[in-house]
């Protein structure tokens, strides 16, 4: 939350958007599966009257006929800067436990935190080099180890050399802090000094490994967090499921018959099961917070250009002058009024249990915890999500071929030749109303926050308890942009505007298939800069799921 004096880079004024009502009409867009998928991926790339076809199909240019669209500006990136309110350069965050209480040994579905690990390894209970020697064979490929499917490269001679610099660190007394030896995993799109960013590609020769870390990996490193690995992904992070017939789909261990969502496919894998405590992912289209709500785990969106996990990852970059000016986030005052917005005809597209889980969710922030609830409303909840998707596949085809040139669509799926040969068909001036749609959309929330200082807008972070997984689709892949579509229905806003959001577990759901139960998660998305009010929202969530919930956390 901010406070009243806090400054801004780039904040949109405050200006109400239209009274609108979306319409939630079942998409039309073929599933494609099998051979269909291959000849679809074949027919699409080779004629471009097709992609176009497909590309209107998906709505991509609905929004060019909008009235009042013209009103607003263009804004190409949402790129909102909380400031320090003295003009001084933003400090690093010092990490201390108590930021990072220890919850009850006897609490069900358990997992070492990095405070666990800490405790463990000044005490010489456990050291960090026994912690790594046991987890690289559950993790390696070249081991085929259990988990194997989370990772995407592990290189045992620098983890080992850092587990042991770890260990004689706590041997002389001499721990670097909290994080230190505390195993974590980085998602495979992040740089990593040594590991090769695959994207979520089949390994070629075209790419190299890094030389060296991006700067919240180097933070971590810094604070003496060990990377074991880097984390499997959603092919180019182009859809939410994890589904990766080229490298293979990570497990989630709530219930193996479902995806874990994605694109973190690896992190939501690696959490399940309980392998590290903190896993590094990027959220470009709810690509942390699905996993993190298919996978029963706490995952953050920060604002855009914001990094962060346990404070260390935000320290002022001076090689990237935005991120170098965010002022620290702060938490919020105890006495400070708290207030949740609901938008209920975006909830009610939810399924029932979904629904249920929310209402339950909301009415114990309420009665226990003191939230006013105010109704709240957003135009174009749907046609914001088309101009955010045809943004995004954009975005990700200019990737591609910045990164591959003319080998681009030889080295990826089927899926992906059909998803961004009908993101080529993208205009300019599409674009630019996609813009405008932003920057609509972020001057409703600038009138939001001014109207309900400190709020958070609550929903659930998917429409639906879980992906169900069809065994053949390991083959191919495949393509089912109308549930696609749908699970997305939530999380977009953030990535469209810039602002910052989380997703908690808050129930579960019996399956349709395979054994263990489905997790539902609740999101919130605050004002921009507001982590720190995100995360004790979170805190709260969490009491709920552990003190409130009949039956409490599900172990994975």
């Amino acid at each position: 939350m901010a406070s009243p004096q806090q400054r801004f880079s780039g904040y949109p004024r405050a200006r109400e958007g239209p009274r609108t009502t979306s319409s939630y009409t079942e998409e039309s867009n073929p599933v494609l599966r099998g051979w269909p998928l291959v000849l679809a991926a074949h027919a699409v790339t080779r004629l471009p009257f097709l992609a176009k076809l497909t590309w209107t199909n998906a709505k991509f240019g609905a929004i060019k006929d909008i009235p009042g669209l013209e009103q607003y500006g263009y804004c190409l990136h949402p790129v909102v800067t909380p400031l320090s309110t003295d003009g001084s350069e933003a400090s690093r965050l010092e990490v201390t436990p108590e930021l990072f209480p220890r919850q009850p040994e006897a609490l069900a579905g358990r997992f070492y935190s990095a405070s666990d690990y800490h405790e463990l390894y000044k005490s010489g209970k456990l050291t960090p080099l026994q912690v790594a020697k046991a987890l690289i064979p559950q993790i390696s490929r070249e081991q085929n180890g259990k988990y194997m499917s989370a990772w995407s490269e592990t290189r045992v001679e620098s983890v080992l050399a850092a587990a042991k610099a770890s260990t004689d660190r706590y041997c002389q007394g001499k721990p670097l802090g909290l994080l230190d030896g505390v195993p974590i995993g980085v998602k495979e799109d992040t740089d990593v000094e040594g590991y090769t960013s695959y994207i979520g590609q089949q390994p070629d020769p075209a790419f190299a490994p890094a030389t060296k870390s991006l700067w919240p990996v180097a933070q971590m490193e810094a604070a003496g967090a060990i990377v074991v690995g880097t984390l499997a992904m959603h092919e180019l992070g182009s859809d939410v499921t994890g589904c990766n017939p080229r490298r293979g789909s990570p497990k989630n261990w709530y219930n193996t018959s479902y995806y874990t969502g994605g694109s973190s496919s690896g992190a939501g894998s690696a959490l399940s099961a309980g392998l590290v405590p903190i896993a590094i992912g990027t959220d470009a289209g709810g690509s942390i917070r699905i996993p993190a709500s298919f996978c029963g785990a706490y995952g953050l969106k920060p604002t855009l250009h914001r990094t962060y996990a346990m404070k260390s990852m935000t320290a002022p970059n001076p090689d990237d002058a935005i991120q170098n000016a965010f002022a620290p986030s702060i938490p919020p005052s105890p006495t400070a009024k708290k207030t949740l917005g609901i938008c209920r005809e975006w909830i009610d597209h939810a399924s029932p249990v979904v629904r249920e889980s929310t209402a339950r969710a909301i009415a114990y922030f309420s009665d226990k915890l003191g939230y006013e609830i105010v109704d709240i409303h957003i135009p174009y909840l749907r046609e914001g999500q088309w101009a955010h998707s045809a943004w995004a596949l954009s975005e990700a085809l200019d990737h591609l071929r910045s990164r591959l040139r003319d080998r681009a669509f030889s080295l990826i799926n089927h899926c992906n030749q059909i998803l961004l040969s009908v993101a080529g068909c993208t205009a300019a001036t599409d674009m630019i109303k996609y813009s405008q749609m932003r920057a609509l959309l972020m001057e409703h929330l600038a009138f939001l926050f001014k109207k309900h200082p400190g709020l958070l807008i609550v929903t659930p972070t998917a429409p639906e308890a879980g992906w169900k997984i069809n065994p053949g689709d390991e083959a191919y892949g495949f393509s089912d942009g109308n549930l696609t579509i749908r699970m997305m229905t939530y999380i977009w806003l953030a990535n469209s505007t810039g602002c910052p959001a989380v997703s908690a577990p808050i129930g579960y759901a019996e399956p349709e298939q395979g054994e263990g139960k489905l997790p539902i998660g609740l999101m919130a998305m605050g004002e921009w800069g507001a982590e720190e009010q995100l995360l004790a929202w979170a805190v709260e969530a969490e009491g709920y799921l552990n003190g409130t919930l009949e039956g409490g956390q599900s172990p994975a």
